[in-house]
């Protein structure tokens, strides 16, 4: 054997010594414990997350949003109409008070509200067309006699201790209506289409289905208007 060249065995035998020491070493290396205060140090992929400043709420995903407060509570729907109906005759507006009282009892029937007041609201009504007649306002007057006639058989009126009856308020109506009409009549007959015109169309403000009126009206209407095509001094 030549000086200087060790046999394999002794190669091997070498290599496996250095290599326990290597491991030994890199053990010892990223196992020893860090010196006393200290933390151990920490991986950035398991880096724990920062905790936020003092002061300052953390941070809340949207999807862990607290649910916001629910509105707040709504009156039932007849109670509403009642209260409205309310305000709508202290205001005067009798025939409107006693359409939000209709839709009160349609949503609650025998509210006691409604119960209570819908006799006022329908007395107050006829009244006011009597006073509207007085003082000359003859449509005025038909719509709330017209009103009274729609509502005083309502379910919640108690029409039979009113001071009034049905046929009467009925009379009532018919007997303007004839008196406009009469009025309509003479003024047409004396060739002042625009009064005959306009005394007509009183009577179907109130009164929609009044034939008569309605039939004048247009006799009177066409007559205008050719009156109004034909050519000056004829």
């Amino acid at each position: 054997m030549r000086r200087g060249t060790l046999p394999p065995i002794l190669l091997l035998s070498a290599f496996i010594a250095t290599a326990s020491s290597g491991c030994a070493w890199i053990s010892r290396t990223f196992h020893t414990a860090p010196p006393s205060g200290k933390p151990p140090a920490v991986s950035p992929v398991g880096k724990p997350p920062a905790a936020p400043p003092a002061g300052k709420p953390p941070a809340v995903s949207p999807l862990g949003k607290p649910p916001a407060a629910p509105p707040a509570e709504k009156p039932p729907a007849a109670d509403k109409l009642f209260g409205d109906g309310m305000a709508a005759l202290q205001e005067g507006r009798f025939e409107r008070a006693l359409e939000l009282f209709s839709g009160a009892w349609q949503e609650k029937p025998g509210h006691p509200g409604v119960a209570r007041e819908f006799d006022v609201a329908l007395l107050a009504l006829e009244k006011s067309g009597d006073a509207a007649h007085a003082q000359g306002k003859w449509e005025d007057a038909g719509k709330r006699w017209m009103g009274t006639l729609r509502y005083i058989t309502h379910p919640a009126s108690n029409w039979r201790s009113y001071p009034f009856t049905r046929s009467e308020v009925r009379a009532k109506v018919d007997r303007l209506s004839a008196a406009l009409t009469e009025k309509a009549l003479t003024a047409f007959r004396r060739g002042e289409l625009p009064a005959a015109i306009a005394g007509w169309k009183t009577i179907l403000s109130y009164d929609p289905g009044h034939e008569e009126a309605a039939r004048s009206l247009r006799t009177a209407t066409k007559q205008l208007e050719t009156l109004k095509k034909m050519p000056p001094g004829k």
